[in-house]
């Protein structure tokens, strides 16, 4: 499939991506997500590795546009879950409690 990302075309398949994140560790994701085989990668690690370009060169719609059509699920940012008084926690308070933390202060 011929798609432009960051005003270059590229021929990209399906078989061909799977080949290129093949081996590739996902990073954390903190906005949107592709998720390919069996993992989900942020959006922009994606458009690093297939086009080979900086992650400031491409928008992450541009891409999620290109594996949507590769039939590829794309996810939308994830919402950060609200605490008991309806307050959101950070990632990073989320993260902190996971691992046992300390518990986070109010700000």
């Amino acid at each position: 499939m011929r798609c432009v990302i960051a005003r270059f075309p590229f021929e990209l398949t399906k078989h061909g991506v799977l080949a290129s994140m093949a081996g590739v560790t996902p990073e954390i994701v903190t906005g949107d997500s592709v998720t390919i085989g069996r993992r989900r990668y942020p959006v922009m690690q994606v458009g690093e590795v297939i086009t080979r370009q900086d992650r400031r060169d491409f928008t992450s719609g541009e891409v999620i546009r290109a594996m949507s059509r590769l039939g590829f699920t794309c996810h939308a940012r994830p919402e950060a879950a609200p605490l008991l008084d309806g307050r959101v926690r950070s990632p990073l308070q989320v993260a902190s409690e996971a691992l046992g933390g300390p518990a986070s202060r109010d700000t």
